[in-house]
């Protein structure tokens, strides 16, 4: 009899186990579910935003492309004015220097005649 009992016993105490491990991997496939399912939550709301930065990406680019052609073209006015200013600058002060020197002789010259008439005259 205490045979019995003990394989009784043992039998209860395995199906008790049993019963733990199924409520246990129950519980664990729940999770799992659970887990899936936030998995996809978070995938169907993550897809839109990438796709909503690769656009904004793609425009950010374009934009940079203008950009950087109004660069080049400024800095082609840029310099195409630096030459031109070194060309009004050398086409114009020579003349200048020599106008101004006349005229600085003129005056002189205008002076020195008014002293010596004035000399003359007094």
């Amino acid at each position: 009899m205490t045979g019995e009992f003990a394989a009784a016993a043992a039998t209860i105490a395995i199906a008790i186990v049993v019963v733990g491990l199924l409520f246990t991997m129950a519980a664990a496939i729940r999770a799992m579910a659970t887990f899936r399912r936030s998995v996809e939550e978070i995938t169907g709301r993550t897809i839109p935003l990438i796709n909503d930065m690769h656009v904004a990406i793609k425009q950010a680019n374009s934009d940079l492309m203008k950009v950087d052609t109004l660069l080049d073209t400024a800095e082609s006015i840029s310099t195409t004015m630096d030459s031109a200013s070194r060309l009004a600058y050398t086409a114009v002060s020579n003349p200048v220097v020599k106008t101004l020197a006349a005229g600085t002789g003129v005056a002189r010259a205008y002076r020195l005649f008014r002293r010596r008439r004035t000399k003359a005259g007094a």
